[in-house]
């Protein structure tokens, strides 16, 4: 049976997804180029090799329609007989877009194929692609959720009330990320996985002087008094500093068989081991990572004690932490360089960003296995392991 391999993982640095963010200035199209063109450069590949691109993206609207990932390919000069596809899976985009590459390369269909992903929140900002006064939804899901959904930031609350995690959980697990981030930039760990763009080399949103007294004194991001009334559990502890900031950035891996990676001459940084997709509440919408690592757990026949690293995105404090409660993992081995709280989450490049940490990662500490998981709008995750090579 054919085996997938990730011999190549690169993103940009992530800016802050505002007008005056360091990367405001570059089109989406010429982000994922840009780690496109990076990819080809590192790995050596003649990119007429590749058979598929694979891209996430959220808001496929303005800058980000009409299939990004097809003109960021041919931007960062790829021939023109390369096809590429942009997908959808929300926040999990290019986490699914890794899922369906290796998926080709182990079914056969491809050789080689990259996964990526982009999303520039500050020239397309988020919901976007949902005009006013349009409803995404329809009327089958009014009826079947006759209260109404839910916004993310409502989600999170409803978690940190179900689960009992406090502010200061929250605010700490926060700190902590950024603390790692920082230490991560200080000791050069991001220096493989980061290709600088216009002057830009470090993620702007890392802020090492963070701490709980900091934290303590931002207020409520999400209050809204029709939900407290809906929702008298909630206590109103998500602030801006335990939720991720909105982001731009972009990011790629290089998927292949091992095969063809030793007649190409390329070294696999992981095997992609197993993977698995769910469904959960989309009002609770955030707690599919729950489910989705026992069922990938499952598929690989591996407890959770023979993960070294895990990647769980840190939309909110809250989803990571409710994750550890349900789960049991041990949280110093989650988000080792930091996560999205600090380092940022640029949407649809969320996921390869994951992935290409994780891989980098697994190297630096001396992993055998490690698991992704990631939640998504909608009441949706994605969870993948990865083996060492």
């Amino acid at each position: 049976m054919r085996d997938a391999v990730i011999v190549e993982a690169v993103r940009t640095p992530i800016g802050k997804g505002k007008p005056n963010g360091a990367l405001a200035h570059v089109h989406p199209v010429e982000l994922l180029a840009h780690t496109l063109r990076t990819l080809v450069e590192r790995s050596g590949i003649d990119p007429a090799l590749i058979d598929d691109v694979i891209g996430g993206t959220v808001d496929q609207v303005g800058e980000q329609a009409m299939n990004t990932t097809r003109y960021a390919a041919l931007s960062a000069g790829f021939p023109e007989t390369v096809p590429a596809t942009t997908v959808d899976r929300q926040c999990g985009s290019s986490q699914q877009a890794v899922h369906f590459a290796a998926q080709g390369v182990i079914a056969g269909a491809y050789d080689l194929v990259v996964a990526c992903g982009v999303e520039s929140m500050s020239r397309v900002p988020m919901w976007s692609n949902v005009p006013e006064g349009k409803d995404p939804f329809g009327p089958g899901v009014a009826e079947r959720y006759k209260e109404g959904l839910v916004p993310q930031g409502i989600s999170a609350e409803l978690i940190a009330a179900k689960w009992s995690i406090t502010r200061e959980r929250m605010d700490a697990f926060a700190v902590s990320s950024h603390q790692k981030a920082a230490a991560a930039w200080e000791k050069g760990l991001f220096d493989a996985e980061v290709a600088p763009l216009d002057g830009v080399s470090r993620d702007e949103c890392v802020r090492p002087g963070s701490t709980p007294e900091t934290l303590a004194g931002l207020r409520p991001a999400y209050y809204d008094s029709n939900f407290a009334e809906r929702f008298p559990q909630i206590e109103w502890n998500v602030t801006a500093g335990n939720a991720s900031p909105i982001n731009d950035g972009a990011s790629a891996v290089l998927i292949t068989s091992s095969e063809t990676a030793e007649r190409l001459g390329l070294r696999p940084l992981a095997r992609l081991h197993s993977f698995a997709v769910t469904g959960s509440d989309p009002i609770l919408m955030l707690t599919g990572v729950i489910p989705a690592t026992e069922k990938v757990l499952r598929r690989a026949h591996l407890t959770l004690d023979d993960i070294d690293l895990f990647e769980v995105n840190e939309a909110f404090s809250s989803v990571v932490l409710a994750w550890q409660q349900e789960t049991g993992a041990d949280l110093s081995k989650v988000n080792v360089h930091g996560g999205a709280i600090a380092i940022g989450h640029p949407l649809g490049a969320s996921g390869t960003r994951l992935t290409t940490t994780l891989v980098h990662a697994m190297r630096e500490h001396g992993a055998r296995y490690a698991l992704q998981t990631m939640c998504e709008a909608g009441g949706l995750a994605n969870a993948m392991i990865l083996e060492r090579v």
